[in-house]
């Protein structure tokens, strides 16, 4: 039955039109679902070609439409794995949206008839959270790539898969060129239980710290490369002039303040005191960001290759960019003495930290220094008349070291005396931000960061806790700030806005962290106000006891993930109403919405919206793309540490247990990081009782208990850089052996008792 319209349909309506369709929609079946006339049809083509550019809908062989993001009721599925219970799964075999593919539960007449690699004509149907595949016709066979170390076993080879959920090696049928222990990219075929794989690609040393990253950006599927039409544009547009009726700022000295490593430099500031009566006390600070938006345009090249990448990634040796180096590292990038295009924020500041009033101007700057934050420290400690805002001892750090010590070059003495009065004033202005965030009493939780060194080799110098520095929390006061005032500034003018989202957490997280709390006689209120404050008074509660820094772990997994979206549920970490991500446009798509609304509703000039972008569906695709470059980040980081303790396998080191299961424990080495298994087959041929709420482990004769946050020696028995996992054991004299005694056996309380039997699972 035709749906009856007057004219063109919306683009609501055809995506409704497609989700509802029992038959798949092209443009023939929209055409006669709306009773549109011969005339009609040419404009709906633009429409849907429209459409197809906005990332709303993607055409399916045959020339069917499915919305972006979803899939085709009837597609070319591609076999990706059989697990151990016989569930086959599949992803399409077409996939251009910017989310990673979608894995598809298939049902199989036959059980068994479908392997690894295979093709398949499916339909398809959305089912709950997941999708289903009705299997309809085979098709000629395919393979499924898999990211492994090659070893030797007698005459045979076998591929052991780097990622650590991976538990099946592989018989490897070809090995090309590859050596035993070289790292390959393989592709698999076969039905259970006669997977093979062959070798398509050698990749090199495993082991070879720039290996690391490789690792991660195979193994996630990372966009690593641009396509030729992307990097011809990025040159195009790079040449092109600043443009006119910029604001100019080349006059004011402002600075950037950056990590020593920093592979680009999105922000600058600056700040003097107010001389405006009504704002006594105040103070006028900018913070310049780089204007993207004026070089990425809405619907060209550059546009989508940085919507498929959602945000750059940074590792340890490399960076992959969401837009070209000509763009991320050079012509946006903000440098000292270089005239550059920005965004510029104009912030009037109260005595005690308001807001009072925000502006935004398209603007020319010019800075004078970039600066790294040990610098930038320094710098001011040496100027300072008296104590830093962040407390006794905040932030100080050893001057002279820093200024030896810094990866770049130290400013020269001269050029200190120029940059203290900037630092002074850029300083000034934070203490009446910093009262002001005080005031808020936004979630504090201290968690190192692991900061891994690299030579000009790539090889590991060291890995330790980054230093917290005043000239840090300084940057990211002025940032917050930024970003308030963006999101303000848009809702002001009812215009879109992309907020960066922290809800509270829900009820069944607080739940769990009482019943935590309680195993350290540490009372916690199910029926009060939930607010960042109080984890904080928890926090103060506990204090300086052994168990502080589980405790903080355990807060920050209360925490519910933030994420995009264009409907504000507010900042619950930062306490805030309305937040916005503005201040990194080169490295997040996030920032670079934003950056358009603002063009748009401020008349700022060319660079704004498209007008068609869907803030929902984009804010669901950068969520995910971020989680993913967050997962190949730390994994990264963990193969680093892997690899940097590998020369101490055999030692005992200082460990922290981080996570207690009933089949085992996980620990971490202190200063250092690096997460490793001690399997409870390893404590000793005796029972042990697992407490689910208490999560400890309790040898039933023994007594021996294991808990979370317990610091203890332990022997290093393994560490894989290419998975990045480590093993403990026990030190020598302590526990039996397993051969002895038989394997170790838990009890699990609240539950029948589990006899546990490992199989050597690799992590």
């Amino acid at each position: 039955m035709p749906i009856k319209k007057a004219g063109l349909p919306t683009r609501q309506q055809i995506l409704d039109f497609i989700a509802t369709s029992d038959v798949p929609a092209g443009k023939r079946e929209i055409a006669r679902a709306f009773g549109l006339h011969a005339q009609d049809k040419i404009a709906l083509k633009a429409l849907l070609h429209d459409m197809a550019d906005e990332g709303l809908i993607d055409a399916s062989p045959g020339r069917a439409f499915h919305q972006m993001g979803g899939v085709p009721k009837v597609t070319v599925l591609r076999v990706a794995d059989v697990d151990d219970g016989g569930n086959v799964w599949a992803v399409p075999e077409r996939w251009e949206a910017e989310t990673p593919p979608p894995r598809l539960r298939v049902r199989e007449r036959k059980r068994g008839a479908l392997g690894v690699g295979e093709r398949i004509l499916a339909r398809t149907e959305e089912a709950g959270s997941g999708w289903i595949a009705h299997p309809m016709k085979t098709l000629a066979p395919a393979s499924e790539q898999m990211l492994g170390v090659l070893r030797r076993e007698g005459e045979r080879l076998w591929l052991t898969a780097v990622d650590k959920k991976e538990r099946r090696e592989v018989l490897v049928s070809d090995p090309g060129d590859a050596e035993p222990g070289d790292l390959v990219l393989a592709e698999k075929a076969g039905r259970p239980p006669r997977i093979t794989a062959r070798v398509v690609q050698r990749l090199g040393d495993p082991f070879a710290p720039r290996s690391f990253s490789l690792i991660a950006i195979h193994k996630l599927g990372i966009p690593d490369g641009f396509s030729p039409e992307a990097l011809e544009e990025a040159e195009r547009v790079a040449k092109q002039p600043l443009g006119e009726g910029r604001e100019d700022l080349r006059h004011l000295p402002i600075i950037a303040i950056d990590p020593a490593d920093a592979r680009d430099h999105d922000d600058a500031v600056w700040a003097e005191a107010d001389d405006d009566p009504a704002n006594a006390g105040g103070w006028r600070a900018i913070v310049a960001i780089a204007d993207v938006s004026f070089y990425v345009r809405p619907g060209s090249e550059l546009d989508r290759e940085a919507r498929r990448r959602g945000n750059s990634v940074y590792f340890p040796d490399r960076v992959v960019p969401m837009l070209p180096e000509v763009l991320s590292a050079d012509v946006c990038s903000l440098k000292e003495g270089e005239d550059r295009a920005a965004l510029a924020c104009h912030l009037q500041v109260t005595a005690s930290g308001a807001l009072k009033s925000w502006r935004f101007t398209r603007a020319i700057v010019r800075l004078v220094a970039n600066v790294a934050y040990e610098d930038a420290q320094a710098i001011h400690d040496a100027s300072a008349p008296f104590p830093l805002a962040g407390g006794a001892g905040a932030g100080t750090v050893d001057q002279t070291a820093s200024l030896v010590d810094s990866p770049t070059p130290s400013p020269s003495r001269k050029r200190e005396g120029e940059l203290a009065p900037i630092l002074t004033n850029l300083w000034a202005c934070w203490r009446a931000l910093l009262a002001a965030r005080e005031a808020r009493n936004p979630l504090e939780l201290d968690l190192p960061e692991r900061r891994v060194v690299l030579d000009e080799k790539g090889r590991i110098l060291s890995v330790a806790p980054r230093e917290r520095l005043d000239s840090m929390r300084l940057i990211e006061d002025y940032m917050i700030a930024a970003n308030v005032a963006a999101a303000k500034a848009l809702e002001a003018k009812k215009a879109p806005v992309m907020y960066r989202v922290h809800e509270p957490p829900t009820r069944e997280k607080l739940v769990a962290l009482k019943d935590y709390l309680e195993t350290f006689g540490v009372p916690f209120a199910l029926g009060q106000v939930i607010r960042p404050a109080t984890f904080n008074h928890l926090l103060e509660r506990v204090g300086d006891a052994d168990h502080r820094p589980q405790v903080m772990e355990q807060v920050l997994r209360t925490q519910t993930q933030a994420y995009y979206a264009p409907a504000n549920q507010g900042h619950f970490g930062l306490a805030l109403g309305s937040y916005g991500h503005f201040t990194s446009p080169i490295r997040r798509y996030a920032d670079l919405l934003v950056h358009r609304a603002l063009a748009s509703a401020y008349a700022l000039g060319a660079g704004g919206l498209g007008g068609n972008e869907d803030f929902e569906r984009l804010g669901e695709s950068i969520s995910m793309l971020e989680r993913r470059a967050m997962e190949a980040e730390r994994d990264t980081v963990d193969r680093y540490v892997a690899a940097f303790l590998a020369e101490r396998v055999g030692q005992e080191v200082d460990a922290r247990i981080t996570g207690v299961t009933n089949f085992g424990f996980f620990a971490t080495v202190e200063g250092v990081g690096g997460d490793g298994l001690m399997p409870v087959r390893d404590l000793g041929g005796e029972y042990y009782r697992f407490d689910e709420a208490a999560r400890t482990l309790t040898g039933e004769h023994s007594g021996d208990q294991f808990s979370l946050g317990q610091r203890l020696r332990l022997r290093l028995a393994d560490a894989n850089p290419v998975s990045g996992g480590l093993r403990f054991e026990l030190p020598e004299g302590k526990g039996a052996k397993p051969e002895a005694r038989g394997p170790a056996r838990v009890l699990k309380r609240r539950g029948r008792p589990a006899n546990i039997r490992h199989q050597g699972k690799r992590r």
